[in-house]
């Protein structure tokens, strides 16, 4: 009686450590772009991010001069500042696999047939107004191509984040990327949670568990080392957004 005790304890032991592994989710930095014929917030990206089983494929979106919507990381690239120009100049470069810089709307057409979860992040814009063009053109967008359930929204900018707290349908997760605010503030703007910097959390590990007593959840940016990732499963991080998905699916293997 007393091994079977023994092995029954054994048993849930490494359930439970299985479980807390399993329990961290990958989400693709720029999508799952370190890989032959991808490139970063490349359509490739989003296809490959999801065809490894990524939780979510993150990209990053820019608000044009003409006020359309484009996906692309840098605020300059190839010469051309996205604010300042035109769609029709800013998807006209190539991206580092041979794509054209894509617009919101053809990169979640493509997302349509597909089932990774779409981390959307709008970037720090000039003006709070050209960002609440952005929250608002970025949510029209989602809701008519009903991606709603699907979409999850990440910005540095506060202004951003309120204003995708209140244009978005409630219970849409939101998250704050800077790594300033505790959760207690961030629950009470609304958020579903930090989105910081791994670093932040290793000098806050206590905030991890406070995010869970307020029912948040908590992200953690770009861990691309195998030892960081460990730390924050065991942390108990609800996410992990890395460059090395692939790598982050073996630590959690």
């Amino acid at each position: 009686m007393k091994l079977k005790q023994l092995l029954l304890a054994a048993f849930l032991f490494a359930s439970g450590g299985w479980v807390q592994a399993q329990h961290t989710q990958v989400i693709a930095h720029r999508g799952y772009w370190d890989v032959a014929g991808s490139a970063q917030n490349s359509v490739a990206a989003l296809v490959k991010a999801d065809s490894i089983g990524c939780y979510g494929s993150e990209f990053d979106v820019w608000l044009t001069r003409d006020g359309q919507l484009v996906v692309n990381h840098d605020d300059t690239y190839q010469g051309v500042t996205f604010q300042e120009a035109s769609a029709e100049e800013c998807t006209s470069l190539r991206l580092a696999n041979g794509e054209f810089v894509p617009t919101l709307r053809q990169y979640l057409a493509k997302a349509l047939e597909l089932k990774t979860r779409l981390i959307l992040e709008l970037k720090p814009h000039k003006t709070a107004a050209q960002e609440t063009r952005a929250v608002e053109g970025i949510v029209r967008m989602i809701r008519e191509m009903n991606l709603e359930s699907r979409v999850e929204y990440i910005t540095f900018s506060l202004h951003a984040a309120k204003e995708f707290v209140r244009l978005s349908p409630e219970g849409t997760p939101v998250y704050y990327l800077n790594g300033d605010l505790p959760p207690r503030e961030l629950k009470d703007l609304g958020c579903a949670g930090p989105d910081y910097h791994f670093s932040v959390f290793k000098a806050h590990p206590e905030w991890i568990k406070e995010c869970h007593d307020l029912g948040m959840k908590v992200n953690a940016w770009t861990v691309n080392d195998a030892e960081d990732m460990r730390w924050l499963v065991e942390q108990g991080a609800d996410y992990i957004t890395t460059n090395a998905p692939v790598l982050l699916q073996s630590v959690l293997k």
